[in-house]
């Protein structure tokens, strides 16, 4: 039988509406109610925390270093890590992994903590109405009936920039010639020209993540047994084992997000923007079945010692609720990020360039850390390195967000909170990652907040209004600017980052930089005997090796561990001792990385 819906629409109003349920939606939607504006969240699925729940990348990459560790970003770590009780160290491609399940829980309390904040799940975007540069209304199905939404400010959260066909938002898609921006990672405009590669793949292929269950009490196969086609490759490089503990979560659940003859998705991509849902259909479902192909065929040749995981709602429990989308549309917005804002200045501590607007004003309101990452069929693409050695690994260089890449440059009230705001393809590869779009997300929910408040557009709004919102917010203060050495939870961060504000010039200043002095203006350094220790740490003492190429390690009782740090202060300790040195410490062991990770010096 077929429903047919009831012709009457129902007229809804709201100042804010935050439509899509990625991880950078949920936050500006959380932002702003916090704030005090009254926000309508609307979702398509059942769930709102996009990467970090619905798609189940579930062991997050950047943004690791305590000093980073900021806004909503920082405010999530600190609240799962509350809720795993075996904490968050249990995988090998990230300091984090957790279930996707209580990620979704810490998140869905957020949003019933906002007395402001209204969430619509389950709801289709049908379509929306625009009076020359302006946003007046958009058009839902929810609950089997047709909704109008009157709205005075829209922020898409969504990963693929949903709205910007519906509001003809001027956007981009796919490569960029070198010549546009001289990004030296970029190819030449002769060959996007002549060579199939680029139309063929026009974006960062997608994942749909399947979860598999590890029987820890078995032992995995000895070597690489070879896996049904088209994946026989996805084992050889790194061994059986270490190609499913790469993303294990808590209680033996493993995120499958494979790059290497994986679940990466390369296939006729252009479909995901198609106007005929039958065509976006059949890409989700080639993607889902070629995730559960990959999924059957490790379970295959794992003597047991891997079955299906259960973590997501619905008929296959092992199943994401939506895929990994790695880049999709992008605002052309009133700035653009591109890979020469993400590349390490050549002296002092390694960073991105500052940006300034006309008045001399430093414009950001989040920052990126991690190192350009690209997924595409075949051989990897070569990048511009943006990564360094710090505190026992490479992590990466960190990079600023200016406050007009949020800001469409046609439509004045629409702000982008998720990975499509302003920013090329080459840099998408560094700016798509959860951490920063949560912060991101925040600062488009603070701007929305203020605009609607003081009852101007987002593009007229004084940045360092919003600067000085995010430093200052009183449950997730957040960073605007790259400083390496003052930790999070340190009572001189807001400092730090407030006397660089008011003096950004000392940041490009080489005898402050070099002397790395700014501490002068501040106040001390903490110790490495001050660092908070986390509950899962135990004591170690052994003797400390050090390597010439900054890595560490300690041994005792007959075994040698490497040695990482999440601290500053710790990596400044490590990079001051001599090899063969005997140490006490605290550390949280982590087998799968493996690693010790310091959290906190005893002696």
């Amino acid at each position: 039988m077929i429903e047919v819906l009831s012709d009457l629409t129902t007229d809804y109003s709201f100042p804010l509406v935050v439509w899509g349920g990625g991880t950078g939606g949920l936050a500006a939607a959380v932002q702003a109610a916090r704030l005090g504006t009254k926000t309508l969240l609307l979702t398509p699925g059942p769930w709102l925390g996009g990467m970090v729940s619905a798609a189940g990348v579930s062991a997050p990459d950047g943004h690791e270093l305590s000093c980073w560790q900021t806004g909503l970003w920082g405010a999530f770590l600190r609240d799962i890590a509350m809720v795993e009780p075996d904490g968050l160290d249990h995988n090998w491609v990230s300091c984090f992994g957790f279930h996707p399940r209580r990620a979704e829980q810490v998140l869905q309390r957020w949003v019933a903590d906002c007395p402001q904040l209204d969430w619509w799940p389950n709801v289709s975007l049908k379509s929306i109405s625009r009076d020359q540069n302006r946003i007046q209304s958009i058009e839902i199905e929810s609950s089997k009936r047709i909704k109008k939404l009157c709205l005075d400010l829209l922020i898409d959260g969504s990963d693929l920039g949903d709205t910007f066909p519906l509001t003809q938002t001027p956007h981009r898609w796919g490569w960029e010639p070198e010549e546009l921006w001289k990004e030296p990672s970029a190819p030449s405009a002769q060959r996007l020209l002549h060579e199939p590669f680029f139309s063929n793949q026009p974006i960062q292929s997608p994942t749909w993540v399947v979860m598999g269950q590890l029987d820890e009490s078995r032992q995995p196969p000895n070597d690489s047994p070879d896996l049904a086609d088209p994946f026989t490759e996805a084992t050889k490089a790194f061994g059986f084992e270490r190609t499913l503990t790469y993303g294990r979560l808590p209680g033996g659940l493993v995120m499958l997000n494979w790059p290497i003859h994986g679940n990466d998705w390369h296939q006729q991509l252009e479909r995901l923007r198609s106007p005929q849902s039958l065509l976006r259909d059949q890409l989700s479902e080639s993607m889902q079945s070629h995730s559960l192909a990959f999924l059957k065929s490790l379970k295959q040749v794992s003597n047991g010692w891997l079955r299906s995981g259960n973590a997501f709602p619905g008929v296959n429990p092992s199943l994401a609720l939506m895929p990994y989308w790695r880049e999709g549309r992008r605002l052309i917005g009133l700035n653009t990020v591109v890979e020469n804002d993400l590349l390490p200045l050549s002296f002092g501590p390694s960073r991105g360039p500052l940006p300034f607007d006309e008045k001399g004003s430093c414009t950001s309101i989040a920052v990126g850390t991690y190192a350009n990452d690209h997924h595409y069929p075949g051989e990897d693409w070569p990048l511009a390195p943006k990564s360094c050695r710090w505190g026992g690994r490479w992590t990466g260089t960190p990079f600023c967000i200016p406050y007009g890449a949020i800001i469409s440059s046609k439509i004045e009230n629409l702000l982008v909170a998720d990975k499509a705001f302003s920013v090329s393809h080459i840099a998408n590869g560094a700016t798509r990652l959860q951490p920063l779009i949560f912060n991101i997300g925040q600062a488009a929910g603070i701007a929305a907040a203020q605009a609607l408040n003081k009852h101007v557009m987002p593009a007229d709004l004084e940045v360092g209004e919003i600067q000085q919102a995010l430093l200052n917010d009183r449950f997730a203060p957040a960073a605007v600017l790259p400083i390496w050495d003052w930790p999070a939870w340190h009572p001189s961060w807001r400092s730090a980052q407030e006397m660089v504000l008011k003096n950004p010039d000392c940041l490009n200043d080489r005898s402050v930089i070099e002397s790395r002095n700014i501490n002068q203006f501040v106040g001390e350094l903490p110790l490495p005997n001050q660092t908070p220790a986390s509950s899962q740490a135990k004591e170690f003492q052994g003797t400390l090796r050090t390597a010439y190429d900054g890595q560490y390690s300690l041994e005792f009782s007959n075994e040698k561990w490497p040695l990482i740090t999440l601290e500053p202060a710790l990596n400044t300790w490590l990079q001051s001792c001599k090899d063969g040195e005997h140490v006490c410490l605290l550390a949280v062991k982590n087998k799968w990385g493996p690693w010790l990770r310091v959290t906190s010096l005893l002696s």
